[in-house]
């Protein structure tokens, strides 16, 4: 049902007004080739619907290497586990035997 209105109504235009291309040739702001914006106005409803579903997943693809990084940045808080052997040794071994020398029962 959705499909059948689109073709009633006029598809508008992606552009967000950035109007610069990445080093890929995509506009910054709504991810078309310089083709796709040149062309828009000769592009039947159903070609500007497949422009647009290829816009979202543009943009999505260039947001994903982003929010790898935006991950890996942040550091994991690192929990012990019960079941691992402990990587370092817990007690301080400055600590002689003399240590035990005032401890009563």
């Amino acid at each position: 049902m959705k499909d059948l209105q689109l073709e009633f109504f006029e598809i508008p235009s992606p552009c967000r007004g950035v109007c610069e291309s990445d080093n890929r040739g995509y506009c910054q702001g709504c991810f078309r080739t310089r083709d796709e914006r040149f062309g828009w106005l000769n592009l039947t409803n159903s070609e500007k619907q497949r422009v647009i579903k290829l816009c979202l997943q543009r943009e999505r693809r260039r947001n994903q290497p982003q929010k790898l990084e935006q991950e890996s940045a942040a550091p994991e808080p690192i929990q012990a586990s019960l079941l691992d052997a402990p990587s370092r040794d817990i007690l301080d071994k400055d600590l002689g035997v003399d240590d035990f020398d005032d401890f009563e029962l």
